[in-house]
């Protein structure tokens, strides 16, 4: 039924204005949802940056299908900030809280808790190879750090290296305590290895042991003495390489800016260091397929925590805090894994050791690189599980380092 304009003017002041919001938000409503539904509906491969948030927990489930032992995804809240702390790694123009994304493989009762970090440009589905066999003897708890992989990327507002190792630091903390997790096998990869020991130096009454494989960050520019990079960065490439890392311009923005074609691009990379290039065990087709597809879904997201590299390392991937200069303070036993061909140098854990009070071990993983439980899962979880014999008293020759496998 139609109300004439009289009969409209007649009505009271109230009621016509309570009307005509409602007719306002019901309009508003359906604009927003019809809006949302166009991008819905929207192929995502004709968006230029074709991903989101759900494509990520997507593929992460299409990778992990391979992984044979059940688990549990879930997005553990950490707040907004760790209460108390001096460094506000959380400022952020959203107070919104903040989520880091977890996969739980339950292992027998009463067995060992190994939690893992995967290391930079990385997600914890990069373990996928690694699940099945190590949830036969740990209960698994593999992370996506903040900013990274599932977990929310806030803004990254850290100006210096202390605030943004304590975006890591504090973080994970406020994750263990929402888990309620302690007196656990700490594992950790590259920069996931960095930050694994600068938490074990920090907390170190979590933490029972301690496993760095390819950990980033040993060394120093000074302490190493590279000349040949300080001659490479005289060149002319040299120094506009050297001034792309001071503006932190990251990998990722090369993936997002090529928009839909990124993903061609990761194919490519995934195709080439883990297929024709690898130093071991190539993935199969459908192994690189997924792991293609969860790799540019985690690289093409919203920046985020990758904008911590700058602070953290100078060009050449360069430690500006090394963890050589605190070996004297661990207090964890460590065992440091590296694959045979890995560009992270086991030298640097060598010099540690010398100062380091607290049992220490370097093991190195035949026909591997940077990426040694991609490249010989099974020669790399040999090495896992020798570092962790104490666990594992009742096994026979457990104190035996596994044949192929080299002491150093």
């Amino acid at each position: 039924m139609r109300i004439g304009l009289r009969r409209w003017s007649k009505l009271p002041r109230d009621l016509v204005s309570k009307m005509s919001e409602e007719i306002s938000s019901s309009a508003a409503t359906t604009t927003a949802a019809a809006a949302a539904k166009r991008r819905s509906l929207w192929p995502s491969v004709l968006r230029w940056i074709p991903t989101s948030t759900d494509h990520i927990i997507a593929s992460e489930k299409r990778l992990l299908s391979v992984v044979k032992t059940p688990y549990v995804q879930e997005q553990v809240n950490i707040g907004s900030g760790p209460p108390g702390s001096r460094v506000r790694w959380f400022r952020s123009a959203s107070d919104e809280p903040r989520f880091i994304n977890t996969v739980t493989f339950d292992g027998k009762e009463g067995a060992p808790t190994l939690v893992m970090v995967h290391g930079y440009g990385a997600s914890q589905g990069f373990f996928f190879r690694n699940f099945d066999a190590l949830a036969a003897r740990f209960k698994v708890v593999a992370i996506d750090q903040l900013g990274w992989g599932g977990s929310s990327r806030p803004d990254f507002t850290c100006k210096s290296t202390e605030e943004t190792e304590a975006w890591f630091i504090d973080s994970f903390e406020e994750w263990r305590k929402a888990k309620n997790l302690s007196n656990f096998v700490l594992l950790g990869h590259s920069f996931g290895g960095y930050v694994a020991a600068k938490y074990a130096l920090k907390h170190p009454e979590h933490v029972q042991h301690l496993i760095l494989v390819g950990p980033a960050g040993f060394t120093s520019e000074t302490e190493h003495r590279s000349e040949w990079l300080t001659r490479f960065r005289a060149t002319w490439k040299g120094a506009i390489l050297n001034h792309l890392w001071e503006s932190n311009f990251t990998p990722q923005k090369i993936v997002r800016g090529l928009g839909p074609w990124g993903p061609d691009l990761v194919r490519k990379y995934t195709s080439a260091r883990f297929g024709s290039y690898s130093d071991g065990n190539i993935l199969n087709e459908d192994e690189s397929r997924l792991l293609t597809d969860y790799i540019y879904h985690t690289l093409a997201a919203k920046a985020s925590g990758e904008l911590c590299l700058k602070y953290i390392f100078s060009f050449g991937a360069f430690a500006r805090k090394p963890l050589l200069q605190c070996a004297s303070e661990w207090k964890v036993p460590t065992t440091f894994i590296y694959g045979h061909q890995d560009w992270m140098n086991y030298q640097g854990a060598q010099e540690a050791r010398k100062q380091m009070k607290v049992p220490c071990e370097i093991i190195r993983v035949p026909q591997a690189g940077h990426f040694v439980f991609i490249d010989n899962p099974n020669e790399f979880l040999s090495a896992v599980f020798y570092g962790c014999r104490k666990f594992f008293p009742h096994e026979q020759d457990s104190n035996n380092l596994p044949e192929g496998l080299q002491s150093v």
